[in-house]
């Protein structure tokens, strides 16, 4: 499932246990990520899953469920 994907690669790039890697989390406030990460994570997510999020979309990510969303929608377009 893309969830769990997802969670994977973001632990990665953020060095956190995947566990610590939940839907509901912020990226900033609850997982430490300043705006350098977040687009490091964004570019691995495209590049995993072979779309392109538009820099307006990026900007409104602001949890791991809204990133989810994302990919799920630039897949089903």
């Amino acid at each position: 499932m893309e969830f769990e994907k997802i969670q994977k690669i973001i632990a990665e790039e953020m060095n956190l246990n995947v566990e610590d890697v939940k839907p509901e989390s912020r990226f900033v406030e609850d997982l430490a990520a300043d705006s350098l990460d977040v687009i490091q994570i964004v570019l691995k997510l495209e590049e995993e899953f072979d779309i392109e999020i538009p820099d307006d979309a990026v900007e409104q990510i602001s949890t791991v469920q809204d990133a989810v969303d994302q990919i799920k929608s630039k897949k089903n377009a």
